[in-house]
């Protein structure tokens, strides 16, 4: 989730992309860059709201796509709609493209310091396989959907990328692209049944729920790697180190800008059709709904990149400015963007899990919303202190003492 440590893809995604492929100029004493820790901070709330929906059960759910509570209140509908269009599916894109961001920029201040080929893909397995461990751990002992370890797996992936062309690499992601959109239209029109068995009541037994919830996180880590679900991705966030988008955006203001505008739009434009679904104001049947949602499943790679290049034309507009206290509260959450998503789940699960409190039975969505806005507060809170006390995050000093050693940090 940090540096040391996320339908059509349309032209612009990766033409622009591939004006520049140098490598960044980056150094040990390099200052952080502010873009992606400016896009990690801010897009942990976007983390937050989706993660929530996930805790809530108990309630009956409407036929529309999205599977929102029934009988919702005009508040509700409304949250639903804004959600469905700017988060749903968002957010492991988002996540993703910013890892293979760190992916790159981690290889290239390792090859930068003595590293050969060999010892920076020696540095990215030990990361990788850290990422894994945590992320299996997290889904034991709190949360089921846990993204690190499906990344950690992509990351033993990327070994065989980081250091090929910008040729390769666009191979590499329309190669993955076509194999996942393959793998999800025959599940979504209905093609392959993978069988339902309705929804199941959640167990109140801690262990019980901790059994299925590893059991659910191996295979989905196993899935993600087999059918390279996040490689699109993280080809993305390669070229964009490579490109120092995000490590001179102020450079590249008007790329970014032009991006996010262009990427942005044509994937609001694809998502639409499933926001109004959600929201019940159409009722797409049949192969027009499978179309819908395969739209909306494909086009979060877009709106994943025009998120992260938003940021970096935000981070590119305040270059050379003094930063007010919004934006240093948001970077020290992205500095610790690892503890932070890790603390959002110790949060969540026991407050709303029917293993805890089970107050995920009783919430609507906008009371779900403003827990999400009031946890990753919170972490804001703790990430403030941390950055005070002139202290980094504990997991981000774990994983790193993993990668390098208790003697050698990077």
């Amino acid at each position: 989730m940090t540096e040391d440590t996320a339908t059509h893809v349309v032209a612009p995604s990766t033409h622009h992309l591939a004006l520049e492929a140098q490598r960044p100029q980056t150094t040990p004493s390099q200052r952080r860059s502010l873009a992606p820790d400016l896009a990690r901070g801010a897009l942990l709330l976007f983390i937050a709201l989706a993660n929530v929906w996930t805790y809530l059960y108990g309630h009956t759910s409407t036929t529309a796509l999205g599977e929102r509570p029934a009988d919702a209140s005009d508040l509700d509908r409304l949250v639903n709609g804004v959600t469905a269009l700017l988060i749903d599916g968002r957010t492991r894109p988002m996540f993703a493209i910013l890892y293979g961001f760190g992916i790159a920029t981690m290889a290239a201040r390792l090859a930068a310091r003595g590293r050969d080929e060999r010892g920076v893909r020696s540095v990215l397995a030990r990361r990788s396989v850290g990422l894994i461990v945590l992320g299996l751990a997290h889904a034991a002992l709190l949360f089921g959907y846990d993204i690190l370890a499906p990344y950690g797996v992509t990351g033993l992936l990327a070994l065989a990328l980081v250091h090929r062309s910008r040729t390769a690499l666009l191979r590499w992601f329309w190669g993955a692209l076509a194999l996942m959109t393959a793998v999800f239209a025959p599940v979504i029109y209905g093609l392959i049944d993978l069988g339902d068995d309705g929804v199941e009541a959640p167990t109140t037994d801690y262990l019980a729920s901790a059994v299925e919830r590893i059991i659910d996180s191996v295979l989905e880590s196993v899935l993600s790697g087999v059918l390279m679900f996040f490689v699109p991705h993280v080809v993305l966030g390669i070229l964009l180190a490579r490109a120092g988008w995000l490590t001179d955006p102020a450079r590249h203001r008007g790329r970014l800008g032009r991006t996010t505008a262009l990427v942005g739009l044509a994937s609001l434009t694809a998502n639409l059709p499933y926001a109004l679904a959600v929201v019940e104001l159409w009722h797409p049947q049949g192969a027009l709904g499978s179309t819908v949602l395969l739209a909306h499943e494909l086009s979060g790679i877009t709106s994943g990149l025009a998120y992260v290049c938003l940021f970096g034309w935000l981070a590119a507009v305040w270059s050379g400015r003094q930063q007010g206290a919004a934006v240093g509260v948001v970077v020290a959450t992205g500095e610790r963007s690892l503890t932070c998503y890790l603390l959002q789940s110790v949060m969540f699960a026991p407050l709303l899990s029917a293993w805890g409190l089970g107050l995920g039975s009783s919430l609507s969505t906008a009371q779900a919303a403003s827990l999400a806005l009031a946890v990753w507060a919170v972490t804001v809170l703790v990430a403030v202190a941390l950055q005070r006390a002139g202290r980094t995050g504990p997991f981000e000093v774990v994983l790193r003492t993993w990668t390098y050693g208790a003697r050698r940090r990077a």
